[in-house]
């Protein structure tokens, strides 16, 4: 099983030297890029509005001033048909991990930056991108700045009463900021991840590698439990949890094993049953690793009362394929399927990065059944810290805070969704174009939003067709583009 430092390269290019993209209000790839979400005040008398990334003329998600407007004119060009009456799967949204190094990282902004900037991520006014899903750890994980879980006691003895269960450890940073978003956005989701147990619950004792003892099974289902009503305490409902980040990777630091056959005894026998016992309705999530064991979460969900309890299954793409979650979702139709993580590793390659994460994640994981896309993490320093000792050393946030805030490519791969995709949109048809890949999407207001890429090597002139009128646009090589209507 390789690790997401081992595999990078096996899906993106060797990495090549950039120059982290800083951005200032004076530019054109300033705060106006930051404008509607979304503005699709009409330019002229188009009917489509189309805000585009192209890297190759240093365009970041900006709104593009061109008429674009429906006719019945026939062409020979490429076409896009999207059909608003053909639907799939409703979206819960696109975000990022919250970790509590990217927490750190905002909590020590002063006051009025702070503030401007969980409005620019997070709110539903003019200056948003509109975040909808975070993910965060349970406990630490590997972008902490050290390693902790909510029960820290001497490895060689027990607290089956979880007696010294406590949030404090995020009390200084990650909690309040996860109640300064809500703030900014009350209704967005919140996914809770462990990367370990505490270390005296398992075989090794320690915080890195081993496995769950299974006299502790119980007494970890109870810790779900009490994490889930503490954080409620704060203001912070979780909607969702997963049992164990990368179950098949015990490097990480932190890090626990755990087989199908354990997870699945744990959510059948233990974590399931103390839910319904405390009347917690949070979700639970299987697996939470890579696209090419995807036999996991089947062989879960093959276990009628593992699957009673079990919402769907989550997935990484450091492995395997992503249509490895249609396999999944076809296995069992009524169980949803998630994807709740994918790097950048830094100091990366902004053109390239755009392309796979695009062609994968945002236009891959949804039309794979994908009710949301997670990138890892929110936010890094300079130098790619926090992190633990042994934890990625190289993992580019979609921001990089030092003194001031500047914007990576991963920003901008959930702005091209998150910012015109609400929760509650639906996916809806489109067809495949050779070098085009897309997804469509109906909003709650009745809006029709495309995400288009165009992954080959020259510039491409396509049509979009909705209702038997089509409208013609050129879309740069290698550019990224959203259209509305």
């Amino acid at each position: 099983m390789f690790s997401k430092f081992q595999i990078h390269n096996l899906f993106l290019p060797k990495l090549v030297l950039i120059t982290t993209l800083t951005f200032f209000s004076s530019c054109a790839t300033g705060n106006e890029i930051i404008q509607q979400k979304p503005d699709v005040s009409k330019i002229g008398n188009t009917d489509v509005t189309c805000w585009m990334t192209d890297p190759g003329s240093s365009i970041f998600l900006k709104k593009q001033n061109v008429e674009l407007n429906f006719s019945s004119n026939l062409n020979s060009n490429p076409t896009i048909l999207v059909d608003s009456m053909t639907k799939y799967q409703t979206m819960d949204g696109f975000g990022f991990a919250m970790t509590g190094g990217s927490a750190f990282l905002i909590n020590k902004l002063a006051a009025p930056d702070r503030s401007k900037l969980m409005n620019e991520l997070f709110s539903n006014d003019s200056s948003s991108i509109g975040i909808n899903y975070l993910r965060i750890s349970i406990g630490a994980s590997d972008l902490n700045s050290s390693v902790f879980s909510y029960d820290d006691i001497d490895p060689s003895k027990m607290d089956t009463a979880l007696q010294n269960f406590s949030l404090k450890p995020d009390s200084f940073d990650l909690i309040p900021v996860l109640k300064s978003v809500i703030t900014f956005n009350p209704g967005i989701k919140i996914l809770g991840s462990p990367w370990s147990a505490p270390a005296w619950m398992k075989t090794n004792k320690s915080a890195k590698g081993g496995s769950l003892k299974i006299e502790y099974f119980g007494v970890y289902a109870r810790y779900f439990v009490k994490y889930i009503q503490k954080m409620k305490e704060q203001g912070i409902t979780i909607d969702a949890v997963t049992i164990q980040n990368e179950p098949l990777n015990p490097d990480n630091n932190p890090s626990m094993y755990m087989s199908a056959d354990d997870q699945s005894n744990f959510v059948k026998q233990y974590l399931g049953p103390e839910f319904a016992k405390a009347s917690i309705t949070t979700k639970i999530i299987l697996y939470d690793h890579n696209c090419d064991v995807y036999n996991y979460p089947i062989s879960i969900l093959n276990d009628p009362e593992a699957r009673k309890f079990s919402d769907g299954s989550a997935f990484h793409l450091y492995a395997g394929s992503i249509n490895a979650l249609t396999t999944v979702h076809n296995a069992y139709p009524d169980k949803n399927v998630y994807f709740t993580e994918q790097w950048v590793g830094g100091p990366g390659n902004f053109a390239e990065d755009l392309k796979w994460h695009v062609k994968n994640l945002i236009i891959g994981a949804p039309r794979n059944w994908s009710k949301n896309v997670i990138e890892w993490n929110l936010a890094s320093d300079p130098n790619y810290y926090p992190h633990t000792s042994g934890g990625c050393s190289t993992c580019q946030g979609g921001l990089t805070i030092n003194n001031d805030v500047s914007r990576n490519v991963s920003y901008y791969i959930i702005a091209h969704a998150s910012k015109f995709v609400p929760m509650g949109s639906i996916r809806i048809e489109s067809n495949l174009v050779t070098n085009l890949p897309n997804v469509a999407y109906l909003t709650p207001d009745g809006k029709k939003v495309l995400i288009v890429l165009n992954e080959s090597n020259s510039n491409k002139t396509f049509n979009i067709q909705f209702k038997k009128e089509t409208v013609t646009h050129n879309l740069a090589a290698g550019s990224v583009a959203t259209y509305i209507w």
